[in-house]
């Protein structure tokens, strides 16, 4: 297994001559290597060729935002009932009150926007990913769909773990606890609606974690033996975030949100291994070297 140093020769070789480059003038094969073995670099696109294709890019993720909030608004009755599902599956059910005049419209316009958003999300990262996708070499870009979808997937999870599980727990301790007799737990259907929503998202953004652990592991800024070596302190910091996120005070509610970080930690391990992995190869490849088995 090559050593951090070492490493970073290949890399810094690696920048000050690229693939395909040798004195300035283009090769036909990589030294020690052959075209068989020659790294091929998708279609070179200029400055404002880029700009056009991040302009579309952002034109179609506006789209999708309008068109899942339009939705949202012609199915409002039907997203209200979704929404509102876990403080009537309460025990008892949860009622709210509205204590601002036109209060309930101004909330539906926030609630299908906000809602529409959430919604756009897995798209809006699809073409997160298919703008990344024309600056890699072509034996990256297979990776590309994988990880479009790995990122989708983790938001539904983070969104879908929130749903059933953590909040219906959530209101249930919201309800239940009392000070005292002379206080009543009367919620207001804006606080509802911005602790439901706002808990969804940040719950997806959470189970972002392995992909995140990906990107910063190819661009070589993370690496499996940094986060196995500051294991307990991460233990530590996700023990927090679970304090932060969790609206509760609760140790139960904090650990049940605890608990899926640390797998999620672990799992970034494994996905940290195989990304630095596919940078170590890549790096020996485009200097012309066999690539040796991680040992890591």
């Amino acid at each position: 297994m090559a050593t951090e140093s070492q490493e970073r020769n290949i890399e810094q070789e690696h920048l000050n001559n690229p693939p395909g480059v040798e004195g300035g003038e283009p090769v036909a094969t990589i030294a020690g290597g052959s075209s068989e073995q020659e790294e091929e670099v998708g279609d070179e696109m200029g400055f404002f060729d880029h700009l056009e294709e991040l302009r579309w890019r952002i034109i179609k993720a506006l789209i999708a935002l309008v068109v899942s909030g339009v939705a949202c608004a012609v199915f409002y009755p039907q997203l209200w009932q979704f929404l509102l599902r876990p403080a009537t599956q309460s025990t008892p059910p949860i009622e709210f009150q509205n204590l601002v005049m036109f209060g309930q419209i101004t909330l539906t316009i926030q609630v299908c926007l906000l809602a529409g958003l959430i919604i756009a999300i897995p798209f809006i990262l699809w073409q997160f990913w298919a703008f990344i996708k024309p600056g890699l070499y072509k034996r990256e870009q297979k990776y590309v769909g994988l990880i479009a979808v790995a990122t989708i997937f983790c938001f539904l999870a983070g969104v879908s773990f929130s749903y059933f599980i953590m909040i219906p727990t959530a209101l249930e301790f919201a309800q239940s606890f009392q000070v005292a007799d002379q206080i009543r737990n009367d919620f207001t259907i804006e606080a509802y609606f911005s602790f439901i929503l706002g808990f969804i998202l940040a719950a997806g953004a959470i189970f972002e974690m392995p992909v995140l652990s990906w990107s910063l592991s190819r661009l070589g800024i993370l690496t499996p033996l940094f986060m196995k070596k500051y294991r307990r302190h991460a233990i530590i910091v996700l023990l927090i975030v679970a304090a932060i996120v969790t609206p509760t005070p609760d140790p139960v509610n904090q650990l049940m949100m605890a608990g899926p970080l640390y797998i999620l930690y672990e799992i970034s391990i494994v996905v940290s291994r195989f990304a630095t992995r596919q940078r170590r190869e890549s790096l020996k490849e485009a200097l012309g070297e066999n690539p040796e088995p991680d040992q890591a």
